[in-house]
């Protein structure tokens, strides 16, 4: 697949994240892991910890023929609360903070324009707090993080 593109956002439990963008057409493969962070190869522990600075991320691939960048941004601030400083909704910590890792300059200009976008339509008090930052050093977590709510039968992130 030549239209094969890469991304990766953080919006508090990567499981959720990950099973939302997983009934995306156009999404042809997602994996969970940590991105941002000091230590290299940290596990979930270290993570949790809050020591390493990793936040829990999800890396997708997608067919740019079939969806494009500006509609997984704008569907990644439907799925989750951008105006909330490292926590969604019980999880509390830097490892849920809102974050789009772009991978190249378009995607840094095109989570922008869509971050102004949003907020001139919303015009509330409450500021869009969602970081735009170059993609990092991926690391991808253990396998039974992996397609964790679709694996256990769930219907949404629990924790």
């Amino acid at each position: 697949m030549s239209n094969l593109k890469e991304t990766t956002f953080a919006g508090g439990c990567f499981w959720g994240v990950e099973n939302s963008f997983m009934q995306i057409d156009g999404v042809v493969e997602t994996t969970v892991g940590y991105m941002g962070g000091r230590f290299v190869n940290p596990t979930y522990f270290d993570v949790c910890s809050g020591i390493t600075g990793h936040a829990e991320v999800v890396n997708i691939k997608y067919d740019e023929e079939k969806v494009d960048f500006r509609k997984l941004c704008l569907f990644f601030f439907e799925i989750h609360d951008a105006t909330t400083l490292n926590r969604q909704g019980p999880d509390i910590g830097t490892q849920y903070r809102s974050s789009i890792f772009y991978h190249d300059d378009s995607q840094k200009e095109i989570a922008l324009s869509v971050i102004e976008e949003i907020s001139l339509k919303n015009k509330s008090e409450l500021k869009i707090v969602t970081e735009i930052i170059p993609v990092a050093d991926y690391y991808i977590a253990e396998d039974y993080h992996q397609k964790y709510i679709l694996k256990n039968n769930l219907e949404s992130c629990g924790g």
